[in-house]
């Protein structure tokens, strides 16, 4: 190929490994694969409120709304850890500052929440009129809406994502530098967010929700009804992302991880694609944000913390880069671990995540869907 001739998606340069194939070429979600993937949108959006609603024939079947809540909030880490596998399973892009995009799309929701818990009396939520302040702030205009709060979690991580990325990748920031340069970020965020004259409720955070469109927060038919949208939105996040990444840009964007100086090489700006990645990934992170506020009723800086960012890192690796579903994988697979360990043995959990990091780097590289990519050929 000539130094003018303009790469085609089929010309890209081919991945590293298997596991950073996307999923059609890595044989993990076959034919039969897209009927379980039906399967758990009927599961979720029917079988689920059967039986956490009080409607089973039999109360050994009964699910009670703790669990529905834990697997809700499960869900939306499974979509972060989906937009986290964009970016760096498929454009090589390690982000730790991705905690901030989604504490941001859970503000943004916590917003709408106090203003309905408050729109009854008229009344400022508690850290205001503690603050003395008599009206909200002008940022705060419009949140009474549900509508224009849940835009408000995309566009406000899509919009930071984007001014950030653009300078970032302009300036030809990668690797290392752009992991501690997005840590960075999110760490001064972090302290902004903790500041009780910032506006958002200071080191408590946002907190006490009770009305969501009308019907009460907590209640077991709004568990249920988060949990279904939930597990909806990150269905459909995946079928975007797969649609993309198995086109001509997912092509090109692996180009890019892999032989960036090629691609530049071949007439393409590698700057609009990863910056489309970047923010597309914000934007699915504050999506995530927005459904986990309600679930868990609070939603503070400690979102925003470094660890949590690595901790979504961990989802991805564990899970597998580079096959959409492995991600989403290791993300139930953690937290789940996460939500037993740290009642059992909560000294440890730290100690046992990271072992499990190590691990998996050394023995797995692959991650969850490797192996399970392994036994399928195998098998085959």
């Amino acid at each position: 190929m000539s130094a003018t001739t303009p790469m085609t998606a089929a010309d890209a340069p081919a991945p590293a490994s298997a596991a950073a194939l996307p999923l059609r070429h890595a044989g993990l979600l076959p034919g039969w694969g897209w009927w379980l993937l039906g399967g758990f949108v009927l599961v979720t959006c029917g079988l689920v409120p059967w039986l956490s609603l009080g409607v089973a024939p039999s109360s050994a079947w009964h699910l009670s709304s703790y669990w529905v809540g834990l697997a809700g909030k499960i869900g939306c880490y499974a979509m972060v850890a989906l937009a986290m596998d964009l970016v760096w399973g498929y454009g090589g892009i390690l982000s730790l500052g991705h905690g901030l995009f989604f504490a941001l799309g859970g503000y943004a929701m916590g917003m709408y929440l106090n203003r309905a818990m408050n729109a009854a009396s008229g009344t400022l939520p508690d850290f205001m009129q503690f603050m003395q302040w008599t009206r909200f702030p002008w940022y705060w205009a419009g949140t009474e809406h549900f509508a224009y709060a849940l835009a408000l979690a995309l566009v406000v991580p899509g919009l930071l994502a984007f001014v950030f990325g653009y300078f970032a990748f302009r300036s030809r920031i990668r690797g290392v530098y752009f992991s501690i340069i997005t840590q960075a970020l999110t760490y001064a965020a972090m302290l902004l967010f903790f500041r009780n004259e910032t506006g958002f409720g200071g080191n408590n955070g946002l907190t006490d929700f009770k009305v969501l469109l009308g019907f009460r927060v907590g209640s077991a038919g709004m568990t249920v009804a988060l949990f279904s949208a939930t597990a909806l939105c990150l269905v459909l996040c995946f079928v975007l992302l797969r649609w993309l990444v198995q086109g001509r840009f997912g092509r090109l964007l692996t180009a890019i991880r892999d032989a960036e100086s090629r691609v530049m090489f071949c007439g393409y700006d590698p700057l609009w694609f990863k910056l489309f990645a970047w923010t597309l990934s914000a934007m699915i992170c504050g999506l995530a944000g927005a459904l986990y506020a309600p679930q868990v009723g609070i939603i503070n800086p400690s979102e925003m913390s470094t660890a949590n960012s690595i901790e979504i890192a961990v989802w991805a690796a564990v899970g597998g880069r580079g096959t959409l579903i492995g991600p989403m994988l290791g993300a139930v697979v953690v937290n789940a671990a996460k939500s037993w360990l740290t009642v059992a043995f909560p000294q440890f959990w730290l100690y046992l995540l990271g072992a499990l990091f190590v691990v998996v780097t050394l023995y797995a590289p692959g991650g969850i869907a490797g192996l399970l990519i392994s036994w399928r050929r195998r098998r085959g």
